[in-house]
This record gives C-alpha cells, sequence and structure tokens, in this order.
C-alpha cells in the first residue's frame, strides 16, 4: 500500500479548518496594509537559490530538492518564496511602480531535513515582501504587520526577537571578530561548526549543539560593531517599535539562516519555547536583487508556516470558527423518488443553499442516521406519496420534529 512520502502529509477535511482561518486573517492583514498577492513557480532555476541563499548554508549543502530536468537544466523546488518574489520583481520591471512594492503569497516549500513538529519536508509558507524602500519605518511596519497577525489569530504569550547583523561595510569587521572569538575554542566546536568556521562563521550563531550554543553566550554581539549607517537604522527602528507599542527582546544569537540579510533580522516564537518553535521570522535583503543582477534595491520581508502556526493554536487552545456544514441532507425513498431528490438538491445548491443527496439504497432511518453524523440540521424526505401529492417533509434533526408542507411553497420560502 502505498504512503505519503516521509516528511509530507495529507491536509484532511477536519484540519481544513485551520488553514481557511489562517489564509483569511492573513489576507483581510495583508490587504489592510497595502500588499497584493503574487504567487510564483513551484520550481526556478537552481542557481537562483544558489546565490541568494548561500552556497555555503546549510539550506543549499544539504536541504534543496535539486535535479536536473529532461531538457538537462538544474532547477530547484522551491527552498523559500522571498528569492521567487525578487526574480519576479526583477523580470516584469516592477522597479518602475510606485516604491515600496508590496506583496504577499501563499506557496509550498521544500526542503530535505528532519521532520520536526510542525515542519515537514515540504511545508505550506504565508510571507510578505516591501521592496524599494530602505527606511527604518518599512521595517518596524512589517513587523507590525507579523505582530498583529499572530494576535489576530488570537496567539498569546509570543515574543518578538529583534537585532541588527549590520550590511557589506560593517559586518566584515565583525565577522573577524566573531571568527577570532570561536577559533580560540575550537575543541568546543561540534565537527560541523568547525567546518561553518572556514567558510560562513554567522552560522556558528544558528547552532544548536550544548557546546556550540554555551559558547554564544560571550560571543561578540553584532549590533555592538555597526557602522554609523547601521547604527542609526538600527535606533530608529527600535525607536519606532517604541512608539507603535511593540514590545521586543534583543537577540545578539539571532542571524537567521539565509546569507542575503542584512541589518534588521527578526522572529516570533512563543515565550520559553525553546530553539525549534519560531512561527514566524524574517528581515532585511538590501544586497539580494543586486546579487540577482538588478540594481541596488532595499527590501524586507516575512514568512510564517502554516503547519507551526496551526500547531500553535492547538497548544493555545485558540477557538477555530467550523467550516459550514451543508442545511439540508436530501432524503428519498422509493426509485422514482431518486430522481425528484436529485432535481430537488440541483434547485436548493443553485439557491445557493449547501444540500447532500442521501446515499442510495439506505432505509430512511439509516439516511436520518447519516444526516446526525455530517451534523446537519435539515433533512429533506421525498417518497412516492409526496411525489404524488407535490409535497415535502421537512425534519429538524436538532429538535427530533419535523413538518409536512407543500414542495412549491418550501421552494418559494428559499428565496424570501
Amino acid at each position: 500500500m502505498f504512503q505519503a512520502p516521509r516528511g509530507t502529509t495529507d491536509l484532511l477535511p477536519p484540519e481544513q479548518k485551520y488553514w481557511r482561518y489562517i489564509e483569511s486573517k492573513a489576507v483581510e492583514l495583508a490587504q489592510r496594509y497595502g500588499y497584493g498577492r503574487i504567487d510564483t513557480p513551484v520550481f526556478e532555476d537552481s542557481n537562483l537559490f544558489i546565490r541568494s541563499v548561500g552556497a555555503g548554508t546549510d539550506i543549499v549543502e544539504k536541504e534543496m530538492y535539486i535535479f536536473e530536468d529532461r531538457g538537462g537544466d538544474s532547477v530547484t523546488l522551491r527552498p523559500e518564496g522571498t528569492a521567487p518574489v525578487c526574480r519576479a520583481y526583477l523580470e516584469h520591471g516592477m522597479h518602475n511602480l510606485t516604491q515600496p512594492v508590496r506583496l504577499y503569497y501563499f506557496c509550498p516549500v521544500f526542503r530535505y531535513e528532519r521532520p520536526q513538529a510542525g515542519r515537514f519536508r515540504e511545508h505550506h509558507q504565508f510571507g510578505v515582501e516591501a521592496l524599494g524602500d530602505g527606511d527604518p519605518s518599512v521595517d518596524a511596519e512589517v513587523i507590525g504587520l507579523a505582530w498583529q497577525l499572530v494576535l489576530s489569530l488570537g496567539l498569546r504569550d509570543i515574543d518578538l526577537l529583534v537585532n541588527s547583523i549590520g550590511d557589506s561595510q560593517c559586518r566584515p569587521a565583525y565577522v573577524a571578530r566573531l571568527t577570532a572569538y570561536y577559533s580560540g575554542h575550537l575543541e568546543r566546536l561540534c565537527p560541523e561548526c568547525r567546518i561553518r568556521l572556514e567558510r560562513n562563521p554567522l552560522r556558528l550563531l544558528d547552532c544548536k549543539e550544548g557546546g556550540c550554543r554555551a559558547l554564544g553566550d560571550a560571543v561578540p554581539r553584532s549590533a555592538d560593531h555597526l557602522c554609523q549607517e547601521c547604527s542609526e537604522h538600527w535606533a530608529k527602528l527600535r525607536e519606532y517599535l517604541n512608539a507603535m507599542g511593540i514590545p521586543y527582546h534583543l537577540d545578539h544569537r539571532l542571524v537567521r539562516g539565509l546569507d542575503y540579510y542584512t541589518r534588521t533580522v527578526f522572529e516570533l516564537l512563543p515565550k520559553g519555547g525553546g530553539t525549534q518553535s519560531t512561527i514566524c521570522g524574517g528581515g532585511r535583503y538590501d544586497g539580494l536583487i543586486g546579487e540577482l543582477g538588478g540594481r541596488q534595491t532595499p527590501g524586507i520581508g516575512f514568512a510564517t508556516g502554516m503547519e507551526r502556526l496551526t500547531l500553535n493554536l492547538k497548544a493555545g487552545g485558540v477557538k477555530i470558527p467550523e467550516e459550514p456544514a451543508p442545511r439540508y441532507l436530501v432524503a428519498n425513498v422509493g426509485d422514482a423518488a431518486r430522481s425528484a431528490a436529485l432535481e430537488l438538491a440541483v434547485k436548493l445548491r443553485a439557491a445557493g443553499v449547501g444540500a447532500i443527496l442521501s446515499s442510495g439504497g439506505r432505509a430512511l432511518r439509516g439516511q436520518m442516521r447519516q444526516a446526525n453524523a455530517l451534523q446537519i440540521p435539515y433533512a429533506l424526505i421525498l417518497g412516492e406519496d409526496e411525489i404524488n401529492r407535490g409535497e415535502i417533509v421537512v425534519r429538524d434533526m436538532i429538535a427530533s420534529t419535523q413538518e409536512t408542507i407543500p414542495l412549491a411553497q418550501f421552494l418559494t420560502d428559499l428565496h424570501t
């Protein structure tokens, strides 16, 4: 028997209500902030992600689903959403539009990693990107959107972590300090971090191994090594967050896992949630579009996982609206009634009323049990006698009462 591949899952009807709830809140909020929807391809040229995410990252080296297609081109299933949006920004000349261009998206992303709570090899994201404006007020607006999203969903006890990791002007000096610090503690680094130290020292701050995390307590802090412009940007962002009344914590370890980030990085996670509990994360990437072949264009965004949001909604006991059930089950007894029931179901749906045709071959009692099992509030009963008299039996499944009324009157009342 076939099963879903490891790291993937089927989204069954009982789970759909969580996704519809998240989607509705996210779309409403994104539109309120002036964001328009964009959809990009599931797969892209592999070099798009190698150049943007970073050749030395775990995503590129270990996690990307990369393959050669039948035409001999190297393509990759999308491992994250930002680079494709930036590619689309360039390809479609969006730099000619009023800046910043505000875009949101829902998309599946694919990473060959160990499946964990709320995170699979195929998982799904909601994300936003604001392209074309480097002012720190845009950072504050994007962080505010993320903050309002989790609150609007009903999540509480959430921490917002922020940091600044500088830019191409000041980061090299910081990385040199970081390298010198870790080089003095090589014996305490895990094997992977010894390799990272040579290739991408910032990644050591991401490491979850106990010894490496302990070293991170005394590591030089990026926010203490900013150039004047980055320092002013960082100070303004904190000023704006304070003005907006958004509580936050400074986290010197926070660098995010993608090489394209500059200056602002941030995450939202449950209080005391641990290292695998990030609900939402993002940051600024002012050099990314230039790296992809365009002119230097600032940008900032975030993404949040649908699966992890669902996990937190359940853990927090957030009450989710139920998906509306059909109002009527059309029950029928006898061959002649079957055709009449089909016709009635068509008329109900055409009138905008949800209706299910009862499964054929069941006794009337079995059809009533079906209505109860599906939590349908009313059953419409048609038999040969009702057809001959032009009537219908309307049964209230909750009150266990019923009445017989003319079919024509019932249909007329649908439209009043």
